[in-house]
């Protein structure tokens, strides 16, 4: 919207140029969805404590947790909000890819919002059931796919790129469709697993999300994406803006949610932060180094389907408790401590991806 109204006035103020260049976009954007952020933060706090709308805690889990009890939850709309605003604000709208992230982001929000709703504010314990969840998780998720590969002009676009490897690429063809499914919804339910302590999801999401925007940026330069040897697609530089927005809003929200949480942000903050980041590495073809980058959210559901698979095969749990980050609190780990450690993966996971763009 801003960049729209930018190029129409740099043909009367030469200064407002500086406006359409993506990088100044993209910190435009971080630096808006921070500020909406730690403003707006506060008063949905309050307004959730006002309406009683808090945290119920598991008796079995750890009981440190037992404080928690009561916490305002659902302030994933603080951050839905943020990073619609500033991308509305700062993208080029004209980039059918930004119209795509930004429906999956609200469309896995409702499903979040719906689930939180049912058991927050009506008081239901079962929520939406697993069931109706993925349904409408699926049904997003292949409309995007559909849609995603009938918009592919060349083959790159629907290949599988091997990081590493210089110039391997493996033709997925109607298969891109079901990698995308996986992807978008393997996302979504991955980062809700790991939001189970203060902090714990939102900083990694921002981590993994910014370097994402790095993709998108040398993906969408024609100069970048040649010399690093990766698919040029045009358009795909605006996820730089959408995942800086992603970045500010997610830090404006850690304000509040660092240990000790003020705030939860729910199933609706979780679902839609890793649709966004699922839909974002499909757009930029890097769904392997997502997996790398987002390592965290892959080793946290593995530990639950590890657990489950145990327990039902032999009777017996492998973990203390399921997700991962349970079971070293069970294990006498401070929870600052886990958070912190389990963050520091995340930076060194994200350089490794990061130095796929490189080393080929």
């Amino acid at each position: 919207m801003l960049y729209l109204l930018a190029e129409y006035l740099r043909e009367y103020v030469s200064g407002f140029n500086v406006f359409t260049y993506i990088t100044m976009r993209a910190i435009m954007g971080a630096l808006t969805a921070l500020v909406i952020s730690l403003v707006t933060g506060p008063i949905m706090i309050r307004r959730l404590s006002i309406k009683q709308i808090g945290q119920t805690v598991r008796l079995d889990g750890p009981v440190t947790h037992l404080p928690k009890s009561g916490t305002p939850t659902m302030g994933g709309v603080l951050i839905l909000v943020a990073i619609l605003v500033s991308t509305l604000l700062w993208a080029d709208l004209k980039s059918a890819y930004v119209w795509i992230v930004i429906a999956v982001t609200a469309a896995f929000g409702l499903i979040g919002f719906i689930d939180d709703y049912k058991k927050l504010v009506l008081r239901d314990p079962a929520g939406m059931s697993a069931r109706v969840k993925m349904f409408w998780q699926s049904l997003t998720a292949i409309a995007v796919a559909i849609i995603l590969y009938l918009m592919a002009d060349n083959p790159y676009e629907t290949a599988l790129l091997i990081p590493f490897l210089k110039g391997m690429a493996v033709p997925l063809g109607a298969f891109y469709m079901v990698l995308t499914y996986f992807v978008i919804v393997g996302t979504s339910n991955a980062v809700n697993l790991t939001d189970g302590l203060d902090g714990l999801a939102i900083m990694p999401t921002v981590l993994v999300g910014g370097a994402l925007g790095i993709f998108g940026y040398a993906t969408g330069n024609v100069i970048f994406s040649g010399y690093l040897g990766i698919p040029y697609i045009p358009g795909a530089g605006e996820m730089l803006v959408f995942c800086m927005s992603l970045a500010g809003a997610g830090l404006g929200f850690l304000w509040f949610n660092t240990y000790p949480a003020q705030v939860f942000m729910g199933d609706i903050g979780a679902l839609a932060l890793g649709a966004a980041l699922g839909t974002v590495a499909v757009i930029v073809r890097q769904e392997l180094v997502l997996a790398i980058m987002g390592g965290l959210f892959v080793i946290e559901t593995l530990s639950v389907i590890i657990q489950v698979a145990s327990f039902k095969l032999t009777g017996r749990r492998i973990f203390r408790m399921a997700p991962l980050h349970h079971h070293y609190e069970l294990k006498g780990w401070a929870e600052p401590k886990v958070i912190v450690r389990f963050w520091i993966i995340t930076v060194i996971l994200v350089l490794v991806g990061l130095s796929s763009l490189k080393l080929r």
